[in-house]
């Protein structure tokens, strides 16, 4: 029998048919801010800007060859994987059939529609994804066709790990380390069987899908409570099974755990200093590089940017969670007496560098004062300090509802 290792050079190999290796480029600003050598393995730049379609490809590739009239593949996603089945689907000259939620963006059902164009099928059913999947499930059985996981499926695994065969060639050996992000599982899995421990790994997750380190917890996959779906592409609720156990080995202290929030400062500075586009999910590796600056000086280190799916209208939203985490945009309730002059010495408290993002005053004549919804911009955290001082010493009392997420959802 075949090693793992052997197994995915051979799929590594066959997917030339579809497209280049993606570009291994060393990244001048990175190695510079972390003193390492620092080298970012270009998933983003694929057919379908993710690495979603090697999985696919490889998948339905071996499932032809087995049974050539297996000629109708069925999946259910909103995002990458579901443009990596519609590619492959048209590739390959198969039906496919995408089960979508409701709630799905219309650009990335566009997208889909595109990639696969009359070989495909999108089917939108179910508000939440659970509900895809079961319809989707369904339907597979209905047509006897073939269900093609996202992640977990062995043959996905060995696809996924053509993205370490190529990082391995490019560089002539491996790198001292590979950061790498992990959803449910796929990537990571096949990566790790294909490295074993020929360098060191580190497993990335967004702090509120953090379903490898709660499987490792507990000894087995399990259910989330709750997923933050910010980072879509890495918002899984809970690792698959196949994955796991090629993952189940890792060492807790190999995984990092990322806030959703600070992700949001490593896609900015990457978009403006490097022309660099990447989704939530594509930026955790990049963005993990903080976590191990201690550890990897002078190391030759691989990041692997797993996507590029970004749609430009969440800009807004992204330099928001930015700002926030920085400790440059604060939101508050704020009491206003109701006098004339209140509100002329209320701006004459704010510093050179604070400014207004947002007002709103509700003024209620039976009262003696009123409430002030207001966001604030700085230049610097600090500045809030001094601010905050100068508000409590001119008697001004209010709330800090910046971290609070039930108001933020209404208020914000």
């Amino acid at each position: 029998m075949t090693s793992f290792q052997d197994r995915a050079i051979l799929a590594e190999h066959a997917i030339r048919s579809v497209l280049p290796p993606t570009p291994l480029q060393r990244n001048v600003h990175l190695s510079e801010t972390f003193g390492a050598d620092i080298w970012l393995k270009r998933e983003d730049l694929s057919p379908v800007r993710s690495y979603k379609l090697r999985g696919a490809f490889n998948a339905m590739r071996k499932v032809l060859a087995s049974d050539p009239d297996k000629g109708h593949f069925v999946c259910a996603s909103a995002g990458n994987h579901a443009q990596g089945v519609a590619y492959m689907s048209k590739h390959f000259k198969v039906k496919g059939t995408i089960f979508m939620p409701v709630t799905t963006p219309q650009q990335k059902i566009d997208k889909t529609r595109i990639f696969g164009g009359e070989h495909i099928e999108i089917k939108l059913v179910g508000d939440y994804f659970d509900d895809t999947l079961r319809a989707a499930q369904g339907y597979c059985e209905e047509v006897a066709g073939y269900f093609l996981s996202p992640f977990d499926d062995e043959d996905v695994i060995e696809g996924q790990a053509t993205v370490a065969v190529e990082i391995e060639a490019q560089l002539g050996g491996m790198p001292d380390r590979i950061i790498l992000p992990v959803g449910g599982g796929g990537l990571s899995a096949g990566v790790r069987s294909y490295v074993e421990d020929r360098c060191k790994l580190n497993f990335v997750e967004p702090m509120g899908g953090a379903c490898l380190h709660a499987a490792l917890k507990a000894g087995t996959p399990v259910n989330l409570d709750h997923v933050d779906t910010f980072a879509d592409g890495a918002a899984v609720g809970k690792i698959g099974a196949r994955t796991f156990e090629r993952l189940k080995g890792v060492s807790i202290s190999d995984t990092i755990q990322i806030s959703e929030d600070r992700v949001c400062i490593t896609m900015l500075e990457m978009l403006n200093i490097e022309g660099v586009v990447l989704e939530p999910a594509g930026a955790l590796a990049l963005d993990a590089l903080k976590d191990v600056r201690e550890q990897i000086s002078g190391q030759k280190i691989v990041c692997i940017a797993s996507g590029g799916n970004f749609d430009f209208e969440r800009l807004p939203e992204v330099k928001e969670r930015a700002q926030r985490y920085a400790g440059l945009k604060k939101y508050f309730v704020l009491r206003m007496p109701q006098r004339p002059g209140a509100l002329k010495e209320f701006l004459g408290i704010l510093g050179p560098d604070d400014d207004i993002s947002r007002f709103e005053y509700l003024k209620k004549s039976a009262r003696n004062f009123g409430s002030v919804l207001i966001g604030l911009e700085t230049t610097s955290a600090q500045n809030f300090d001094v601010l905050l001082a100068k508000l409590e010493a001119a008697g001004f009392t209010y709330t800090d509802i910046t971290d609070d997420e039930n108001l933020a959802q209404f208020l914000i």
